[in-house]
């Protein structure tokens, strides 16, 4: 019984990432904007709840710290809007949970940057916020989102979707897409100091 669960859940994922190759071009448009955007001196900004904030504190991590451990480079600005506990406890009691990454990019965010906007459903009341922020200041935005999108499709700049309701599923794609993305605008950044 428990094999032969596994052994679907194991199919269920790797079907789910062969779905990735269907947006392809997208990921590329991804890339190309990123590494433009840190390239001109701008700073990259990811946010998510629950399983979505760990996910943007991973990514946030890699770029900041390092990403493989073959490769050590300069630090480069990526950062989470889930901040810390005191911004928010702070912004959820004083004005709001669904300002809370609104608040921060209003504080951090310029025209020159990138907010990545991590949701399985694409409807957290935050998430919209912090899409609605960076779409009136012009600050270029894409939704890494699950399901169909939600109604964070309609909001960003450019969208990664996972096409599942299973939210497990999505994060796992969500992560091996950050990954894959931070590892092709770090080759970029410094592909003559690249160690293979």
């Amino acid at each position: 019984m428990i094999k032969h669960s596994l052994e679907n859940t194991i199919i269920e994922s790797i079907d789910l990432h062969k779905k990735i190759f269907h947006i392809s071009s997208d990921i590329n448009k991804v890339i190309k904007k990123i590494y433009k955007t840190i390239k001109n001196g701008g700073k990259i900004y990811i946010c998510g709840n629950g399983g979505s904030a760990a996910d943007a504190q991973h990514l946030a991590a890699e770029f900041l710290i390092r990403l493989r451990p073959t490769f050590n480079r300069k630090a480069l600005p990526v950062i989470s809007l889930a901040l810390d506990t005191s911004t928010i406890t702070a912004c959820g009691n004083d004005i709001g949970f669904d300002k809370i990454f609104a608040r921060n990019l209003e504080a951090l965010g310029s025209k020159k940057d990138v907010l990545i906007a991590i949701s399985t459903s694409g409807n957290s009341k935050n998430i919209l916020n912090v899409l609605k922020f960076a779409k009136k200041n012009k600050i270029y935005s894409v939704g890494f989102l699950g399901n169909k999108g939600g109604m964070a499709k309609k909001i960003s700049n450019l969208n990664l979707i996972i096409p599942s309701s299973n939210t497990a599923r999505i994060q796992e794609a969500h992560i091996f897409l950050g990954h894959y993305i931070f590892e092709q605008v770090e080759n970029l950044l410094f592909k003559k100091n690249q160690k293979t």
